[in-house]
C-alpha cells in the first residue's frame, strides 16, 4: 500500500508530510493492519530487564511529543523513543527544515528541538500510559543559560514515568551542543545526572547519545566515564553533519544533521569501536542506515545490542519492521543460526 501513496508523498513537503503520519497514526490509519508476521522467538530479547518482542526500536525524533507512542508499538516496534523533550517549549528553527534527498534515501534535518516543553509532554503520557517501553530523549533549550540544569530539569519530570531517559549531547542543530563530548564536560554532565537520580532515588536507567563525528580517539576517554559512572546504554549515532562529498542530492548542501544510508557505514565503524572498547559492559544500540534486513545484520555483526531506525521508515513505509524482520530470519536462516544474539559482535577486523 505504501509504495503506491509514495510518489504523492514525496511531492508533500517533508515537514507537511510528517504531519500528516502523525495524523495518521493518532487516527489509527497506519496501526497494527500492517504487521504480518507473528511474535517470533528468533528475535525476542530484553531491554534494561524489560521483555520486549523485537530489538528494532524506532529512534527519537518522529514522535517529538510523545503523541502516537502506543500505535507506533502497533506497527511492530520493539521500543520506541520519543523527544528530544526540553524544559520550555521551543518553535525550534526557521522552515524549511527537512530536506528530503531521494537518491541518496537520507533526509537532512535542522529542525532545532522543537517541542511543545517538558510539562505539557510528561501530562501527555501520564494520560496516555505506554502499551511497550518507552525511551525519553532529553536535552536543553536552545536560549537557556544552564544547560546541565535543563538536563536535571527533564530528569525530574519524568524518571518515574520513562522506561529510560536519554541524554542527547549530539544534535548538530543547537549550537555548542556537542561540546559536551569534551572529556571534561561530558564528565560534568554525567556526575551532576547521576548525583540528580540519587537525590531522586531513581533507578530508572541513563542512556547517552552520541555523534558520529567524534574522532576515534576519544572513544576510550568517553568509553572509560560511561563506565564509571554506570551508564546502562549508549546510542551510536545521531545524525552527521558531514558526509557529504559523495551525495547525489541537489540539496546535500543544506545545513543540518544527515541521516539514512549515508549514515550508515560510519555508523557500523564507530560501533564496532566501542564494542571493542567496552568489552560487552554496556548495551549499544545502534542507528544510521537501518532499512532492512542486511543493514540491521551489519548493525548486529559491528556490536550493536538493539537498533533504531527513523529514516528507513520515511522510504520503506509503515510495516519497516516487519520487513526488516522478515529479510533478517531469512539470512539468520540461511547461515543456521537460530538467534540474532549468536551474531552481535562477529564481525572481522
Amino acid at each position: 500500500m505504501f509504495s503506491k501513496f509514495r510518489s504523492l508523498i514525496f511531492k508533500l513537503d517533508p515537514e507537511i508530510a510528517h504531519n500528516l503520519a502523525i495524523k495518521s497514526l493518532k487516527f489509527n490509519f497506519l496501526s497494527s493492519s500492517f504487521i504480518e508476521g507473528k511474535s517470533d522467538p528468533m528475535f525476542r530479547t530484553n531491554l534494561f530487564g524489560i521483555k520486549i518482542e523485537n530489538p528494532i526500536g524506532l529512534a527519537a525524533g518522529f514522535d517529538k511529543n510523545a503523541e502516537v507512542y502506543n500505535p507506533l508499538f502497533g506497527l511492530g516496534f520493539g521500543f520506541v523513543e520519543v523527544g528530544t523533550i526540553t524544559p520550555l517549549k521551543q518553535i525550534g528553527n526557521s522552515k524549511p527544515r527537512i530536506f528530503r534527498l531521494e537518491k541518496d534515501q537520507a533526509l537532512i534535518n535542522r529542525l532545532g528541538f522543537n517541542n511543545i516543553g517538558a510539562e505539557k509532554i510528561n501530562s501527555i503520557i501520564r494520560s496516555n500510559p505506554p502499551k511497550g517501553l518507552l525511551g525519553i530523549n532529553i536535552g536543553p533549550n536552545k536560549d537557556t543559560k544552564d544547560e546541565i540544569n535543563d538536563y536535571l530539569v527533564c530528569l525530574r519530570t519524568f524518571h518515574d514515568i520513562a522506561d529510560y531517559i536519554t541524554i542527547n549531547i549530539s544534535s548538530p542543530n543547537t549550537e555548542h551542543l556537542r561540546d559536551f563530548h569534551n572529556q571534561i564536560k561530558f564528565e560534568k554532565l554525567i556526575t551532576s545526572i547521576k548525583q540528580e537520580m540519587k537525590e531522586l532515588k531513581s533507578d530508572t536507567p541513563i542512556v547517552v547519545k552520541i555523534s558520529p563525528d567524534i574522532l576515534d580517539d576519544e572513544v576510550s576517554k568517553i568509553s572509560e566515564i560511561l563506565l564509571n559512572h554506570k551508564i546502562q546504554a549508549i546510542i551510536i549515532s545521531n545524525t552527521t553533519d558531514r558526509n557529504r562529498e559523495e551525495l547525489h542530492s541537489f540539496q546535500k548542501h543544506q545545513k543540518g544533521g544527515l541521516s539514512g544510508k549515508p549514515l550508515e557505514s560510519r555508523s557500523n565503524q564507530l560501533i564496532n569501536i566501542f564494542f571493542n572498547s567496552l568489552k560487552g559492559r554496556i548495551p549499544i544500540i545502534g542507528v544510521g542506515g537501518v532499512d532492512s534486513g542486511k543493514s540491521a545484520y551489519d548493525k548486529f555483526l559491528a556490536g550493536a545490542n538493539f537498533l533504531q531506525l527513523y529514516t528507513g521508515m520515511v522510504y520503506q513505509g509503515p510495516n519497516v519492521v516487519e520487513k526488516i524482520k522478515k529479510e533478517l530470519k531469512k539470512i539468520l536462516t540461511e547461515k543456521g543460526l537460530n538467534n540474532f544474539k549468536e551474531i552481535i559482535g562477529k564481525k572481522e577486523n
